[in-house]
Parts: C-alpha cells; sequence; structure tokens
C-alpha cells in the first residue's frame, strides 16, 4: 500500500467524515492491506451513509470474501433495492450479476 496514499485519505476522512466518498476510498484502500480496517470503514459506509450506492457493490463482495455469507447477502440485496430506488439501472444490473454470481458460488 502507499502510504502516502492513505495518509492523504486519511486526511480527506478526518477533514471531513461526512462525505461517504472520504469512507469509500479508505475501504478500497484498506481491503488490499489491512482487512479489520477495511471492514470497519464498509460498516461506517453501511450504517451512515446508506444511499451512498458504491458501497454496495464493494461491501458485498467483500463480506463475502470474509465469509460473511449472510450479510453480504444482505448488503447484496440492499444494494440492489437501493438502485432500483435510484433508478440506476447500470448499478441495477451490475449488483444483480454480483448477487447471482454469489449466490451461484454458494450453490457450488
Amino acid at each position: 500500500m502507499n502510504n502516502s496514499l492513505l495518509a492523504n485519505l486519511l486526511a480527506f476522512y478526518e477533514e471531513d467524515p461526512a462525505d461517504p466518498f472520504n469512507a469509500y476510498a479508505l475501504a478500497i484502500e484498506y481491503s488490499k492491506s489491512d482487512l479489520r480496517e477495511a471492514g470497519r470503514f464498509f460498516d461506517i459506509l453501511l450504517e451512515k451513509h446508506p444511499d451512498y450506492l458504491p458501497t454496495y457493490y464493494h461491501a458485498g463482495a467483500f463480506f463475502a470474501a470474509m465469509e460473511k455469507i449472510e450479510k453480504a447477502e444482505e448488503i447484496y440485496r440492499k444494494g440492489v433495492e437501493l438502485a432500483q430506488i435510484q433508478n440506476n439501472a447500470r448499478a441495477h444490473r451490475e449488483l444483480l450479476a454480483a448477487f447471482n454470481n454469489f449466490k451461484d458460488e454458494l450453490e457450488d
């Protein structure tokens, strides 16, 4: 992980924790090296910024990889619903495909 990138992302988050992108960027960056922190930032996003649609694709995949199956399934379901509510057809297709792949992998 690029320490200067992480330092910058942390500074942005500390400056404006209400901006969901700052927590999102940290969750994505931490997912490369510090799974505990990545999970913490995904949880922050899901709790404090439930309408931030980009969270759901990556959080679902993250928690599925962590074998938190029920949590991943709930995240994917909420993301698919939110994409419909927000009339975001592209995100809906992507989330639905990811959710279906997730379910298919569980059946294998």
